[in-house]
């Protein structure tokens, strides 16, 4: 009698899940790995860095999500190294666990273009620790600066330098403008917030750099009327605790934001496979690295070059369409049966400004302004996992956009006592 094959997914964010879906009620044991309890629904992170949801309207235990799965295990742990010689995946620590099949999902990190030592003074915005980080210094920078009696540095608190200007990078300065704007105009005393100096660097010659060009000028006024300072093919060359240089300018900001580069994890370099210079694995057409059928690498960890002749953009789509076919694609050589290429179907793109402010490209169409901004509420509305988690966003949104209020405007960690 056979045994029924382990596959192992590491990684319970969209690529994890999507994989675990293909293989419910099918003649395999399943083990899903991850180092966090949780699911986040990441295009809404950047709500949550902006204090308009609570990391809990976007955030979904694992093992909730997946507990009609009969034949699924989920295990908390952190990778350390996989041997795809031995077909045994080592843990941080040092637990070790053997597979039939692996599906890698583990997502990428923040990459600060060779300088690591940006990260202390440039959080991204990939987790929600991240999230809660940047709201933190969000918040903090309008308290400090309340109680600073030097103009020079009040403003210098209340400048905000945002590096990147793809889709995170503009729904950042856009809701924080609106914040500086509306949500806290008529709560401080000593400083104006309509002071608030915004400024949204891109290195490329446009900011939304995937979207046609109509959509992004409609972008870019739209940040401008939110009073954003839009810069254009311009590099970031040092960052510090005081602000950023932008080639030869120096702008003396005392919040900067990351929503540029990113990197595969480091787990990708343990598999022995080719990498490209963002550490995602070169794989093959079928999303399996080379020498090792039995290894599939999905969603921002791969670099897929069979269908464009470059990576796939980093979006949940691309993750959900790669990992289902990987998955299908496992159950196919369980049955002793030749897997099939992958090809992605681009479903459009979406990106929010600001309050009724949206852009969509959906490739037979495209559009923006007011109907955009609906089209965005409910496809993400949608998309969320759980009843109650779409009923609570739904709620904060329609708070927010009836009153301007954002109501998670909580000061944690060390902030929480008025320090940086």
């Amino acid at each position: 009698m056979m045994s029924v094959p382990h596959v192992v997914i590491v990684g319970g964010g969209f690529g994890g899940l999507w994989a675990a879906k293909r293989f419910r009620k099918q003649p395999v044991r399943v083990t899903l790995l991850d180092r966090r309890n949780h699911h986040v629904f990441q295009p809404l992170l950047y709500q949550v860095a902006t204090a308009t949801l609570s990391p809990g309207d976007i955030a979904s235990p694992i093992r909730w999500i997946v507990r009609r799965h009969r034949n699924l295990r989920v295990l908390l742990g952190e990778v350390e190294r996989i041997d795809t010689g031995a077909k045994q995946i080592t843990l941080a620590d040092g637990a070790e666990l053997d597979y039939d099949y692996l599906i890698v999902a583990t997502g990428a990190s923040h990459a600060y273009f060779g300088h690591p030592e940006w990260a202390e003074y440039a959080p991204g915005l990939k987790t929600l620790e991240d999230a809660l980080e940047i709201r933190r210094r969000m918040l903090l920078a309008f308290e400090l600066a309340e109680r600073e009696t030097d103009p020079t540095r009040q403003q210098e608190l209340l400048t905000f330098a945002i590096v990147g200007g793809g889709p995170t990078g503009v729904e950042l300065a856009g809701t924080l403008a609106e914040m500086a704007r509306r949500t806290l105009r008529d709560e401080f005393r000593a400083i104006d917030t309509h002071r608030t100096h915004i400024v949204l660097v891109e290195a490329g010659p446009a900011i939304l750099p995937s979207f046609p060009e109509k959509l992004r000028v409609a972008s870019r006024q739209s940040l401008q009327r939110l009073g954003v300072d839009v810069r254009e093919q311009t590099a970031v060359t040092h960052i510090d605790a005081g602000g950023v240089n932008l080639g030869a300018e120096r702008l003396a900001a005392r919040t900067v934001l990351w929503a540029a580069g990113v990197a595969a994890s480091p787990v990708t370099a343990t598999l022995g496979a080719p990498l490209d210079r963002a550490g995602r694995v070169l794989v093959n057409a079928d999303l399996s690295i080379p020498g090792h059928p039995e290894v599939f690498i999905v969603g921002d960890a791969a670099a897929f070059l069979h269908q464009t002749g470059k990576p796939l953009p980093g979006v949940a789509q691309v993750a959900m369409q790669s990992a289902s076919q990987a998955a299908k694609n496992v159950l196919r050589l369980s049955e002793r049966q030749p897997t099939r290429t992958f090809v992605y179907h681009d479903k459009g793109s979406m990106a929010i400004i600001g309050r009724g402010s949206a852009i969509a490209d959906f490739g037979w169409t495209q559009f923006s302004g007011l109907l955009a901004w609906f089209a965005w509420l409910f496809i993400h509305l949608f998309s969320l996992i759980g009843f109650r988690s779409r009923l609570a966003v739904m709620m904060q949104w329609g708070i927010a956009y009836v009153t301007f209020q954002r109501s998670v405007r909580l000061i944690t960690g060390d902030g929480g006592r008025g320090r940086p």
